[in-house]
């Protein structure tokens, strides 16, 4: 069972570290040139993989129409790719192009300076510490999201 303090701490630290990570992607997405939905896309296929824009539409939340044109001007700059999906030749499959993912590798980069920078802070002994704290949490978050993807693909 969770305390109120530490529902506390997490809350707090969730919070510091989503708006510092949201900064430094606002940042670097207006930078590229892109928009954050359009970000939101190629993240997408850097976490998920080669997926459909039906697959985008559903994980944004947004019509297919409007996945269909923000992917088309990602395409258009060189971030994406459409190929024929081998099952169903009618439906297109979505990639990153290099360009694509060389773009978010310097984002993440850019984004892991300032955790680079908090780490650094740290004496060893707390660094550990934390490691070892984020470790569970991290499981912790993976098997939560691995019932909720299980739950989400029984109800479509």
């Amino acid at each position: 069972m969770t305390s109120p303090d530490q529902t506390d701490i997490f809350s707090r630290f969730t919070a510091a570290f989503t708006h510092r990570s949201m900064r430094e992607w606002a940042l670097f997405v207006k930078a590229s040139g892109i928009s954050m939905p359009q970000f939101g896309i190629l993240m997408q296929l850097h976490h998920k993989g080669q997926c459909g824009v039906s697959d985008i539409s559903e994980r944004m939340d947004i019509s297919n129409a409007a996945a269909s044109q923000l992917v088309e001007k990602l395409v258009q700059a060189g971030l994406l790719e459409r190929t024929e999906d081998p099952h169903d030749r009618r439906a297109k499959q979505l990639s990153l192009t290099e360009r694509g993912r060389t773009l978010l590798e310097k984002g993440l980069r850019q984004r892991g300076r300032w955790l680079a920078e908090v780490t650094a802070s740290l004496d060893e002994a707390d660094q550990r510490k934390i490691s070892e704290a984020l470790g569970l949490l991290i499981r912790a978050t993976e098997r939560l999201e691995a019932r909720e993807e299980s739950h989400f693909h029984k109800l479509n």
